[in-house]
């Protein structure tokens, strides 16, 4: 929607519904931030499972009493459901001191890492097997390097993988003696104390790995045939359904191709399956597909410019792409071997929704299988691709979830999160609409949310939250539940959310725009975006903040620095602030290394730009964040002390990155400190005590 129709949608939109609105309710303080029911939403069913392609079982509760059952599809009726129960080996079974305890795939087994060596238990008879004997604080198996957690197995420690025959373990050896030691100072105590953690900035000496092997009950280790001292990243593992053979996915350091070998498990020989190579990057894969008999296998590549699926031979030649066109699949829900069908997610009819559909292998014949304006969140197919059941919504409907077949028909509506007083209160009005870049390339998706009563001859301050990441955009058009957007409208706030080019809306060609200057485009996309508020009567443009957390901290400090004639006051949570103190992994798969791309260091950091800072900029980290070192607000803010500039600063000791994960009085704190803000910097007015209670 352009802005001469949004402006006109709004007045129109006021003259409706100043009357119906005259009635309803607002939403209190203790239903936003408290305990209080609002009974304007209620839940959606539990079905947590097909049980064959006419019944689905459905969690109930009563009375904090759970019971399950099974639901016929068509008709809805219920009857109480009980499965054989299984039991596997427990907590019991494992010392104390394990880390990463992963049963085998058939229960008779446990595998564990212990003094950063890999362990195997029989739960029959109590037998451990120790497999490696090196692991030191610079050698971990199975057992993952700081960088390798974080970037690359999901957060996971766990750096071993079960075949699913429960014969064999594949894990990785990391030797990190090369590896640069960070210290983090934690206060505590009279004297304080350092952690000390292996991890290597952009441009430094990344852990030696090494890929190994071992069958059960049997330590000698089969090592795969690669070189430790390559400069090269492993990513996740795969085993074969049967278990024969591992393939391992094979990253240089400039991350510009990506190899696939399958590996023998007897001898550690490898043989090519699959080769990638991209001018900007190629990220690891984490769906990969085998076909029945191991005949062929289905990846997901963005190679095109948008994420597609290829149907491959097991030998490394390409049978045919399944999928093409300029939008993005997700995730294959369920494949169909024996019609040849894929069943998968994709944003084809609009990059802010996600929808449901079929394909044949051959590629032809691609259905949309969802209805309606709506995101559809579908991972329920039965077993045989005859039902699915979805949960949709947009911007501007509550979720709702529903059954129906693969034939295009609904079935049946099976909940409706709308509460039974949704109706009777006043809730803000959103917009989404779109901004062309000013290099017209793009046509940018911004969210707004307007203040409640609005009056278009009222000047409003303006609060913008995003990420900015690769490929990880703010927003989709779906339904939000954060009440807090409510509290804001009531309190007069213009609330906005907007993405970018490399936000994932526009594929991996849009990505690519960042490569070797990360930070950019998107700060100039999001002024882009911005730049409309001038332009508007009701909107005060000496208040408009910017905030967000990690990448979004970078953002902030972008934004109050080579954005600081649109942008007057942000929040930065935990940001990079010189993209040479991040990790290698993730920075030089965007920027390259410090080394062969100074520049590109140099020109997308709030440093170059902070003599540009103006406005008010509120700094927040916690003192031993082990991801974006505090490390970079330190240095950021010696910078502007050294200009003569002003700022806020808000230290949390003791915490870590992510302000989810922090103590419940630092993270209620923390909110409450962010609220202080808004109230003194862009409300003007004193904030209610009641949210120091």
């Amino acid at each position: 929607m352009q802005m001469k129709q949004l402006i006109s949608s709004i007045a129109c939109f006021l003259f409706i519904s100043a009357f119906c609105n005259a009635q309803k309710k607002e939403l209190s303080y203790e239903q936003i931030f408290g305990e209080a029911p609002t009974n304007i939403s209620r839940p959606l069913p539990d079905i947590i499972r097909w049980i064959d392609d006419e019944h689905y079982l459905e969690r109930r509760e009563e009375n904090r009493k759970a019971s399950f059952l099974s639901v016929d599809a068509k008709t809805g009726n219920a009857v109480p459901y009980e499965s054989p129960a299984t039991k596997i080996g427990g907590r019991e079974d494992i010392p104390t001191d394990a880390k990463n305890a992963a049963h085998s795939p058939d229960g008779k087994w446990v595998a564990y890492t212990r003094a950063n060596n890999l362990f195997a238990k029989e739960l029959s008879t109590g037998k451990e097997t120790q497999f490696t004997h090196d692991g030191s604080d610079d050698i971990c198996n199975g057992y993952a390097a700081w960088v390798y957690y974080e970037e690359m197995f999901g957060r996971n420690y766990q750096a071993f993988w079960w075949s699913p025959d429960s014969r064999h373990i594949a894990f990785i050896r990391f030797d990190e003696t090369q590896v640069p030691v960070y210290p983090i100072y934690n206060s505590d105590g009279k004297h304080g104390s350092l952690e000390k953690c292996h991890y290597p900035q952009a441009g430094d000496r990344n852990p030696a790995v090494k890929l190994g092997i071992v069958s059960v009950g049997n330590p000698e280790i089969v090592w795969a045939d690669f070189d430790e001292k390559d400069d090269q990243y492993f990513g996740p593992p795969l085993w074969l359904p049967d278990g024969s053979a591992l393939w391992a996915q094979w990253i240089p350091r400039n991350q510009q191709e990506l190899k696939i070998f399958s590996v023998n498990i007897s001898n550690g020989s490898k043989k090519q399956v699959y080769e990638e190579k991209q001018h900007t990057w190629v990220n690891a894969k984490y769906d990969i597909r085998f076909l029945e008999k191991n005949i062929q296998y289905i990846i997901k590549s963005d190679q095109s410019g948008w994420d597609h699926f290829y149907l491959y031979n097991m030998d490394g030649t390409l049978a045919n792409q399944i999928t093409s066109g300029d939008f993005g699949v997700m995730n294959i829900v369920q494949i169909d071997e024996k019609n040849k069908i894929i069943y998968f997610l994709a944003g084809k009819e609009n990059a802010l929704r996600t929808d449901f559909y079929k394909i044949g292998f051959d590629g032809k014949e691609m259905t949309r299988l969802s209805f309606g304006d709506y995101s559809h969140d579908v991972v329920l197919l039965s077993p045989n691709a005859k039902y699915f059941i979805t949960t949709y919504s947009n911007t501007f409907t509550p979720p709702k979830m529903a059954l129906a077949d693969t034939k295009g028909k609904l079935i049946r509506e099976l909940g409706n999160s709308k509460g039974k007083e949704f109706d009777d209160y006043d809730l803000a009005r959103t917009e989404i609409y779109k901004v062309k870049t000013s290099d017209g390339l793009f046509d940018l998706p911004v969210k707004i949310t307007y203040p409640l009563h609005f009056d278009p001859n009222k000047k409003y301050p303006v609060f913008i939250e995003v990420y900015g990441g690769p490929g990880l955009g703010t927003f989709n058009d779906h339904w939000s539940d954060d009440l807090r957007e409510q509290w804001w409208a009531k309190e007069g706030m213009i609330q906005m959310t907007m993405d970018y080019r490399s936000s994932g809306h526009f594929g991996k060609a849009g990505m690519n725009y960042i490569y070797r200057q990360m930070g950019k485009y998107e700060i100039e996309d999001f002024m882009d975006c911005a730049r409309w508020l001038p332009k508007q009567s009701f909107v005060d443009t000496t208040k408009v903040c910017f905030t967000g957390y990690s990448f979004g901290g970078f953002m902030t400090c972008m934004a109050l620095t080579h954005g600081a004639d649109v942008f007057t006051h942000g929040i930065a949570y935990y940001p990079v602030t010189d993209w040479s103190l991040y990790d290698s992994y993730y920075t030089e798969r965007f920027i390259g290394t410090p080394q062969n791309n100074p520049d590109g260091y140099k020109m997308n950091s709030p440093m170059y730009y902070a003599k540009n800072y103006k406005g008010l900029l509120r700094i927040v980290h916690g003192n031993m964040d082990d991801n974006a070192h505090m490390q970079n607000s330190m240095q950021f803010i010696n910078k502007l002390e050294e200009l003569d500039k002003h700022f806020e600063m808000m230290i949390y000791s003791g915490v870590r990155h992510g302000r989810s994960h922090w103590p419940d009085d630092k993270k209620k704190l923390s909110h409450n400190e962010d609220y202080k803000f808004f109230y003194d910097h862009l409300l003007n007015k004193p904030m209610p005590d009641i949210f120091w209670k």
